[in-house]
């Protein structure tokens, strides 16, 4: 303990003198990228526009001198360019292909001094946030002096310094390693940054599916370095300082603006999809629910009408945090008691990913809301499938698991007990589902929603996935078919092979599924990582609290301590192990009563 504080200790200080992952030493107030102002063409002439030192014919003699450039027009004949004005500082050229006068090169270049400032090919001419503008996601969460301790305090507390060489600690490791692959996508560094997201992705995918062995062997017991007193103020402390870094130094992404936007067409009965602002033309991406969301906070919070600092995305962001901050509580008491509810809490609020979404104010935290509740609730299947809905008609992907919830806790139960379950769960998914859908089915066609979500998320391309990034090749594109079938085929053989039953189980089969999901998608980001966080925590240390001693008997006439530690024994017809009810916790019984 008294070396990973003094680790922190020295690391703290001397990462302010490093330069930060993503240069984001940026003021708060300094744009995320220069790809909002509108360049306006100028005609070739040997004169400078008014007000400007250059001219258009000096700026394309820089950008033309430029060997990327001379290289660019060589290996595109026919090529030309033009030059614009971009803001009140700057200039841009864009240099075109021959046929379809595709973009295929940009520089920027300022005007007093005519100094290049930026020069771009291939997908990052298109494709602004792969150019590692500084504080463009998250703001000053990228520093160093920010990112490492948060690193550094997401393990320490789950380091067993008897157990060096612990699975335990290379998760952990693993989890972490996501900073590797954000610190080159800061930079601009896709072609590192892309690739180096995919091992952690397939180990996390191998380990969650590890998880749902029906006949695992318990691993080691959980054993916390930092007491839980500690943790407790641990959680206070960070959970204060995300709360204040979200209000003072965080932006606004085109995710959480599309939430208000989306919020504001329902509340004013207009189409939820089509017709959306051209700042951000393709919000309507999502599911219903996630618009829904946020109505609450624009109705308290407003909208100005324009991509302004949007009050209402920092409340509702900050609230899909604290809710999922609870839940995840909530979950690990009734799996083994306060205990595992602290630890697991505070690995939320000290993931650096997790906090990563917060500052971007972002909504993927909506998707980790769902699936926990549908996890605390795991022994109710109308419960479950009120969830599985919330969470499928938010971002869509997590419907591929509602055949896992769907057949949760099904083993041992007598064939009318096992169909009663199943038309529960399929009851509550529709009913929930259609009242969801309501905004959006008032004024748009299936087909439209359809064509605006599904079929515009699957046809664009992206360079952030191995797909996207080395799509040229014939043989990678039939790979992306098998991996994303085979996420497909895994849903389903998870909900009708046998598996581990209990909660832990149940973590680990939605986490393998989402991660398969994520290793065949298109277009993947960092935000996304929160969705399979925190069942892949749940199932790790909750895997590891099981495996420890069981909790001390109450004295004769009291309750123990912490009473809903250990979950009650199932009874013949009911789900065994920890996805069974736990009597003595009256907020989960009284909701799981309807299973």
């Amino acid at each position: 303990m008294r070396r990973g504080i003094l680790l922190v200790c020295i690391v703290w200080p001397l990462a302010g003198a490093f330069p930060t992952a993503a240069g984001a030493a940026a003021s708060a107030s300094t744009p995320a990228t220069t790809s909002s102002e509108s360049p306006v063409p100028v005609p070739a002439s040997s004169v400078p526009p008014l007000g400007r030192h250059l001219s258009a014919d000096r700026v394309l003699a820089i950008a033309r001198a430029l060997p990327r450039m001379r290289a660019l027009r060589r290996a595109n004949p026919g090529s030309y360019d033009g030059a614009y004005l971009k803001g009140a500082t700057r200039w841009q050229v864009s240099f075109f292909s021959r046929k379809g006068a595709k973009e295929i090169g940009q520089v920027i270049v300022a005007d007093e001094t005519g100094r290049v400032l930026e020069q771009w090919t291939g997908f990052q001419v298109a494709w602004s946030m792969a150019r590692g503008y500084p504080g463009a996601f998250g703001r000053h969460v990228n520093a160093l002096y920010i990112w490492l301790p948060l690193c550094l305090l997401f393990a320490v507390p789950f380091v067993n310094p008897r157990r060096l060489f612990s699975l335990l600690h290379l998760d952990l490791l693993v989890l972490v390693s996501f900073s590797i692959s954000l610190a080159f996508f800061n930079h601009g560094e896709i072609y590192k940054s892309v690739p180096l997201a995919y091992p952690p992705l397939i180990y996390l995918f191998g380990r969650m599916l590890w998880m749902t062995r029906r006949r695992a062997r318990p691993g080691p017991p959980l054993k916390l370095l930092v007491p839980v007193p500690w943790l407790v103020l641990g959680v206070m402390f960070l959970l204060g300082f995300r709360i204040a870094l979200n209000v003072i130094d965080s932006n606004v992404i085109d995710v959480g603006y599309a939430g208000v936007i989306g919020a504001h067409k329902i509340v004013d009965d207009r189409p939820l999809y089509g017709s959306w602002p051209a700042d951000n033309e393709h919000g309507d991406t999502y599911g219903p629910v996630t618009y829904e969301s946020y109505v609450p906070f624009q109705q308290v919070f407003g909208w100005s009408g324009n991509w302004d600092d949007l009050p209402a995305a920092h409340a509702a962001a900050i609230v899909f945090d604290l809710l999922a901050l609870g839940l995840m509580f909530l979950l690990g008491w009734r799996i083994r008691g306060p205990t595992l509810g602290v630890a697991l809490a505070y690995a939320w609020v000290s993931y650096p990913f997790t906090l990563f979404v917060l500052e971007s104010n972002s909504n993927d935290t909506l998707v980790a809301v769902f699936l926990l509740g549908a996890l605390l609730f795991a022994s109710s299947p109308p419960v479950r499938g009120a969830f599985a809905a919330l969470a499928g008609l938010a971002k869509l992907a997590p419907l591929a698991l509602a055949p896992v919830l769907a057949t949760h806790g099904l083993r041992g139960l007598t064939p009318l007990r096992r169909a009663r379950a199943l038309g529960l769960f399929g009851l509550t998914f529709a009913l929930v589902g259609a009242l969801a859908s309501i905004p959006a089915l008032d004024h748009d066609s299936l087909h439209r929603i359809f064509e605006r979500t599904i079929v515009y998320q699957a046809n664009r391309g992206s360079p952030f996935s191995v797909w996207g990034l080395y799509g040229g090749h014939a043989a990678l594109h039939g790979l992306e078919t098998a991996v994303q079938i085979g996420a497909v085929v895994l849903a389903v053989v998870l909900a009708l092979a046998p598996r581990r039953e209990d909660v832990v189980g149940l973590a680990g089969a939605c986490g393998a599924i989402l991660l398969a999901l994520q290793l065949g998608v298109e277009h993947w980001f960092y935000l996304y990582i929160p969705w399979f966080f925190p069942l892949v925590m749940v199932a790790l240390l909750g895997a590891a609290a099981l495996a420890g001693p069981a909790p001390r008997a109450p004295a004769e006439g009291a309750p123990a301590e912490g009473a809903p530690t250990e979950p009650a024994p199932a009874r013949a017809g009911e789900p065994d192990g920890a996805s069974a009810p736990a009597r003595s916790h009256p907020l989960v019984a009284a909701w799981s009563s309807s299973g």
